[in-house]
């Protein structure tokens, strides 16, 4: 075997790196013998394969490009590091290729470190030693004993991958869930089958053909169930609030003896209110809330679907509001029109303008953190919003309530929160900054004339408070750290207001893909487009609300991280409970995911 010193320092070391930010930095559940057993042998065969780059193509071991493959193999694993504290997730290529969109690493990356981070490279700094002062022998490895290097790290790979199928049976037709990927085949080898799903992607859209759209047709065409509410806003506009980063949490919450948002409070009374709605975006964020809104479709598992298919053809809202009821429709959005790839996507989406950053007076004075403050962002869109031909469908897009959560202290209504989390500390103060903002929309529109022809739809867009910083929500909130309450944390607020109609509450579960029938229904529009959300006034109790990572909550069960609760008994139950709902996600996720790498909505007349 191969004898050489500095290259099984390099393994050893990156190996027992692998394992500690695997057990510790992600924190990765070992639930069985063979969880555990993967996640200790994965990283070996890969860290062989690449450390043998030093010296595959030469007659010895080549030692600072030794070091230098050690730094890219630390530098990746201190970016999935980063990448998961926010967002519990774990880098993709595509991801990667729209870096400038994600949201949170670049104003506050301050925030995600820790002293404890400089172990990371530790060993660099000893190799390099090492090399420096030629501590050590570096004998020259042989033909046969490379040979034989290269065969035992392939076997190894191929090894562990056997053995994580034995574990995962459905491994790969599961990839959106990045946990157990990275869980049953490791991290190295999660990173290098997702370089060959994104460079694979392309060819579904050559490949589809018009018969590739039955089978979707057949499963979308779920009976939209009447009910009183049909057809109340028929011919009204439609005015669409995206609240940046608002959890449900915050209503009707009180913190120092002061209520978070008095104004959406009292909405809420006056509303059709739906208080167990869940957070369904992926990589996409807001663009992933706007896209399932639009389309019923589901996010991308990897990547979003506004940069990675723009081109696609679909059949969005403003299409459908435009062929029933001849409405315009329009964006507001005080960000960079390239946020998101937007300019783009909204013409696919088929809205008529986009009023972006361009279009508004934006200052230092007026602005924080992602871009101008909501107040000054609604008092110069209604101006826009009264030259609209009516009726229309208004999507306005907020910025303030942005993580890392910062604000002036003269915009600040309400005193920071006293957790020991300041970001959740902070998000106190933009939530009731925000609630401030929508109290002023609704004043201007009452007094411009716009408010009572108009249904009002807003919706938290995503979680803002990851899970990195649930422990300060839960000092908030006063509640114990378990699975169930941090699921808890995933439901966002959905109001609908109509103006003149009665407010009630509606306890049922349910996601933003159920927002476009939800309206529609309420618009007295029936539409047979393939979409796969279900309208929340008949929406049925069994169907899962379904997350893009595989993960679902019914009304009897919740699978988190692979493991069935019963919600009644709020403990852990065997998962053969879970199993036959977990193929009605399979089969929905894989639906969607042929709808857009298909691109199928092309062969829809």
């Amino acid at each position: 075997m191969l004898k050489n010193s500095y290259v099984w320092i390099a393994i050893s070391s990156l190996w027992i790196k692998t394992l500690a930010l695997s057990f510790i930095g992600f924190q990765l559940r070992v639930q069985t013998f063979l969880d555990a057993l993967l996640i200790v042998l994965n990283p070996i065969g890969p860290l062989m394969l690449l450390i043998g780059l030093s010296f595959y193509w030469s007659k010895k071991v080549k030692l600072y490009p030794l070091i230098g493959i050690m730094f890219l193999i630390t530098a990746l694993l201190y970016g999935d590091l980063l990448y998961y504290r926010f967002y519990t997730d774990f880098v993709t290529v595509p991801i990667l290729f729209q870096f400038s969109n994600v949201g949170g690493l670049g104003p506050s990356t301050v925030e995600l470190l820790s002293w404890w981070d400089l172990l990371l490279f530790a060993d660099l700094l000893l190799v390099g030693f090492l090399v420096f002062r030629k501590k050590l022998p570096s004998l020259k490895p042989v033909k046969r004993a490379k040979r034989n290097y290269l065969i035992a790290s392939v076997s190894l790979m191929l090894l562990t991958i056997g053995i994580g199928l034995l574990n995962a049976p459905h491994l790969f037709a599961e990839s959106y869930n990045r946990e157990q990927m990275v869980k049953n085949i490791g991290p190295f080898q999660y990173h290098a089958f997702d370089i060959g799903v994104a460079a694979t992607s392309s060819f579904y859209r050559l490949l589809a053909e018009s018969n590739d759209t039955a089978k979707v047709i057949e499963y979308t065409q779920a009976s939209d169930v009447e009910s009183s509410s049909f057809g109340m806003a028929k011919g009204k506009n439609v005015v669409l609030i995206s609240l940046e980063s608002t959890q449900e949490f915050v209503i009707n919450q009180k913190v120092n003896g002061e209520e978070l948002t008095p104004f959406l409070n009292r909405l809420v009374e006056e509303s059709y209110y739906f208080s167990s709605i869940y957070d369904q975006t992926a990589q996409g964020k807001t663009s992933d809330s706007e896209f399932m809104i639009d389309t019923g479709l589901y996010p991308m598992e990897s990547g979003a679907v506004f940069v990675r298919k723009a081109e696609n053809e679909f059949i969005a809202l403003p299409h459908i509001l435009e062929e029933k009821g001849d409405y315009y429709s329009a964006v507001f959005h005080g960000n960079d029109s390239t946020f998101w790839n937007r300019e783009n996507m909204y013409e696919s989406l088929g809205y008529d303008h986009f009023y972006s950053k361009e279009a508004y007076d934006v200052t230092e004075e007026n602005s924080v953190n992602y871009g101008i403050k909501d107040m000054p962002f609604f008092k110069q869109s209604v101006s826009y919003l009264e030259e609209l031909p009516q009726p229309y469908y208004a999507r306005f897009i907020t910025l303030t309530n942005h993580f890392p959560f910062l604000l002036e202290e003269e915009d600040q209504f309400i005193e920071k929160a006293n957790t020991e989390e300041g970001v959740v500390n902070r998000y106190v103060t933009t939530i009731r900054y925000q609630d401030e903002a929508i109290k002023l929309l609704f004043e201007q529109l009452k007094e411009k004339g716009l408010y009572e022809n108009t249904i009002f739809v807003l919706y938290g867009d995503h979680y803002g408070i990851s899970e990195k910083y649930d422990q300060g929500v839960m000092d908030l909130l006063n509640m114990e750290t378990s699975s169930l309450n941090r699921m808890k944390l995933k439901k966002i607020p959905l109001i609908i207001h109509v103006p003149g109609q009665e407010g009630k509450t509606f306890s049922n579960n349910g996601g933003e893909i159920d927002i476009r029938p939800t309206l529609l229904h309420l618009m007295g529009i029936h539409s047979e487009d393939p979409a796969l959300g279900q309208n929340l006034f008949g929406r049925s109790d069994e169907h899962p609300v379904i997350f893009r990572n595989g993960d679902f909550i019914t009304d009897e069960y919740l699978l988190k991280d692979k493991r069935c609760f019963s919600l009644e008994k709020e403990e852990l139950v065997d998962a053969v409970r879970c199993a036959p709902t977990e193929e009605i996600v399979r089969e929905e996720l894989g639906l969607s995911d042929e709808i857009i790498y298909g691109d199928l909505l092309r062969f829809v007349e």
